[in-house]
């Protein structure tokens, strides 16, 4: 189990630093508008993610 915990968290970090190291500026752009958008909103994406993250998680686990 720990060896699956490490690997998703190496391939969360293999694909979160491929936008800043392939396209700085428009990585660049894309937080300042994140950081513009309403509380409301993140919070909704956010919880989406979180959602959609569970639902993967259960249908591997299965």
């Amino acid at each position: 189990m720990s060896s699956v915990i490490w690997t998703a968290v190496s391939l969360l970090l293999i694909i979160e630093g491929l936008g800043p190291l392939l396209l700085p500026k428009t990585w660049k752009k894309g937080l300042l508008t994140l950081i513009s958008s309403p509380e409301k909103l993140l919070r909704r994406f956010g919880g989406a993610f979180v959602v959609a993250g569970v639902v993967i998680f259960y249908m591997i686990n299965r």
